[in-house]
C-alpha cells in the first residue's frame, strides 16, 4: 500500500479538512504531517460544526485511526481544548487518536517570543497567528526543542525550565513587556499552569513511535491518507517568502513529517478554492480591494477559523496553481466553494502574469515587484445557489465552462466539486 496525500494549493484555508473527512471512510489511517495549531480545519455535518487545529480531520470516523505525526508541533493546552470539545459532542478521541513521540512541543514562552518577534517587525509583520509556530520550529532546527517523548522522562521539568529561561532572556533583550501579553486571554503564569495540567491529561493518550506504526501499517496492507495544513504557497522554501509558515507544506514534507519513504507516496490530491484568499501580509496578485472583494469575503464567510481575522479575497490565480501543481506532483484537483461565486454575473480568472509588458513563463521569485501584474480572462457567472445540487449532471452550464477552462489550463481533472460547507455538499466528478 501507499500513502495518499491531501494538501492545499493556495495560501491555506482551501477546505482540506472537509475533504479529508469525506475521504476518511476509504482509509484505515489519517495522519497529519506538518504545522500546528495555526491550522483551522472546519468540518460540518448533521447540523454540527467543528474546527480542528491539531487533530487530524478523520477523527469523526471511529473505525479510522488518526495520527499526529512527528512533523506536527503541539501545544498541549490547545490540543486538550480540542479533545474536550469532541468529548462534549459524544466522541471518544482517546480511542482513535495516536500522538508521535517525536512531535515537538510549543511551550508557553514560544508564544511570548512569537508575539515579541511580530511586534518588533512593525509594518513588516508577516501576519503570524501568534500560536508560537515560528519559535518552536526555530528551536527544532536549532536542536533545542522538547518533544512529546520528553514528557515521559523524569527530567522533563528541568529541561522545560532551561528552555523557558533561555526564552525569557531573549524576551528581555528584546525589551518585550511580558506582563501585558495575554495568551488566549490568560496571563503567562495562568497559561503555563493550564499547560502543565494539560500535559498530565495527555499522558493518558496513546503516545507512539509513529514512523514505525505507519510503516508497519503499510506493510500490513492498510491504507493511509496524509493530511496537510496551510497551503503550498506558504511553504517555507517555495512559498511567498518571508510571508510564509515555518514548515514544508508541499508533498515532499510528507516523507519528513511522517517518516515515510518517497517510493511509498501514492496519489496526491490538490485542493483549491474557486477563487483565492489569503490571511496576513504578503503578495497577493489577484487581490480585490473593492466591493467585489468584500462580496467574496461575505458570501464565502472568509474569516480565519484560527484567528477570526478577515481574509483577503481575489480571483482565481492559475499561474500560482500551476506552480503548486508542479511542486507537489498533483494527480487530481478538488475545487472548493464553487457556490460562493453563484452571485456574480461575471467571474475572472488570472491566466498569466506580465512583467514590464511581457508574459512571464515561470512563477517569479518576488511577487511584490509592482511591475508584475495579473492578466485576466472573463467568463459568464452562474446564477444558481448550487447547494441543492446532488449530481454533477445538475451543474449549470456556466460552471461547467469554468471548470473546463481550469482543466484545460492546468491539464488535470477536477475530480471533486464542493458546493457547500456540509460533507453532503460534495459532488464526485471523474473520480479516478
Amino acid at each position: 500500500m501507499n500513502v495518499d496525500v491531501i494538501l492545499g494549493l493556495q495560501w491555506g484555508d482551501e477546505g482540506k479538512g472537509k475533504i479529508v473527512d469525506v475521504f476518511t471512510p476509504e482509509y484505515d489511517v489519517i495522519a497529519r504531517f506538518q504545522g500546528g495549531p495555526n491550522a483551522g480545519h472546519t468540518i460540518e455535518f448533521e447540523n454540527k460544526k467543528f474546527i480542528l487545529h491539531t487533530i487530524p480531520s478523520g477523527i469523526f470516523h471511529r473505525n479510522t485511526m488518526n495520527v499526529i505525526g512527528n512533523g506536527v508541533i503541539i501545544d498541549p493546552f490547545i490540543l486538550l481544548k480540542e479533545i474536550q470539545k469532541l468529548r462534549e459532542s459524544g466522541l471518544a478521541p482517546e480511542e482513535n487518536l495516536l500522538i508521535s513521540k517525536r512531535a515537538h512541543l510549543i511551550l508557553p514562552s514560544h508564544r511570548l517570543l512569537d508575539a515579541a518577534y511580530e511586534s518588533a517587525k512593525g509594518k513588516s509583520k508577516i501576519g503570524s497567528t501568534l500560536k508560537g509556530i515560528g519559535p518552536t520550529y526555530t528551536d527544532k532546527a536549532g536542536r533545542n526543542g522538547l518533544r512529546i517523548g520528553n514528557l515521559l522522562q523524569h527530567d522533563f521539568r528541568i529541561k522545560y525550565n532551561q528552555l523557558k529561561e533561555s526564552h525569557l532572556s531573549l524576551l528581555s533583550a528584546l525589551q518585550f513587556d511580558t506582563s501585558g501579553c495575554l495568551l488566549d486571554g490568560l496571563t503567562f503564569n495562568a497559561y503555563e499552569n493550564s499547560w502543565f495540567d494539560s500535559i498530565d491529561l495527555l499522558k493518558g493518550f496513546t503516545i507512539i513511535d509513529s514512523e514505525n506504526y505507519l510503516n508497519k501499517s503499510l506493510d500490513e496492507g492498510k491504507s493511509i491518507l496524509a493530511e496537510g495544513a496551510q497551503g503550498a504557497m506558504l511553504d517555507v522554501d517555495f512559498g511567498s517568502y518571508p510571508f510564509v509558515t515555518s514548515s514544508n507544506t508541499i508533498s515532499a514534507g510528507v516523507c519528513a513529517g511522517l517518516g515515510i519513504s518517497p517510493h511509498r507516496i501514492g496519489k496526491i490530491f490538490g485542493v483549491f478554492k474557486a477563487y483565492c484568499t489569503r490571511v496576513g501580509s504578503g503578495p497577493f496578485p489577484t487581490e480585490l480591494t473593492d466591493g467585489v472583494g468584500d462580496n467574496l469575503r461575505n458570501m464565502g464567510h472568509e474569516f480565519g477559523s484560527t484567528t477570526g481575522r478577515p481574509r483577503r479575497c481575489g480571483w482565481l490565480d492559475l499561474p500560482a496553481l500551476k506552480y503548486s501543481i508542479m511542486l507537489n506532483g498533483v494527480d487530481s484537483l478538488i475545487m472548493m466553494k464553487a457556490d460562493v461565486l453563484s452571485s456574480f454575473e461575471k467571474v475572472s480568472i488570472c491566466c498569466h502574469y506580465q512583467e514590464n509588458g511581457k508574459n512571464l513563463e515561470n512563477y517569479p521569485f518576488d511577487l511584490s515587484n509592482e511591475s508584475t501584474v495579473p492578466v485576466y480572462d472573463e467568463l459568464e457567472g452562474w446564477d444558481d445557489p448550487l447547494r441543492n445540487i446532488t449530481s454533477v449532471d445538475m451543474i449549470p452550464g456556466e460552471l461547467k465552462t469554468y471548470i473546463d477552462y481550469i482543466e484545460n489550463a492546468l491539464k488535470l481533472p477536477v475530480e471533486i466539486i464542493s458546493v457547500g460547507p456540509d460533507r453532503t455538499h460534495t459532488l464526485l466528478r471523474n473520480r479516478l
